[in-house]
């Protein structure tokens, strides 16, 4: 998920498309506090682990 975000971001900053950017945004968000929860021990879908 963070490396999607990664590539929206990128694709929505060279390509001036707002809308990517933002989804690039949330989606790198989301996908830094699953991985800190999985990272602290915390259950993140029912995975001891998320990567």
């Amino acid at each position: 998920m963070i490396i999607l975000g990664l590539i929206l971001l990128i694709i929505g900053a060279v390509a001036g498309i707002s809308i990517l950017w933002t989804i690039g945004l949330i989606l790198l968000v989301i996908g830094a506090v699953l991985w800190v929860l999985g990272a602290v021990g915390h259950s993140v879908g029912g995975r001891r682990h998320y990567w």
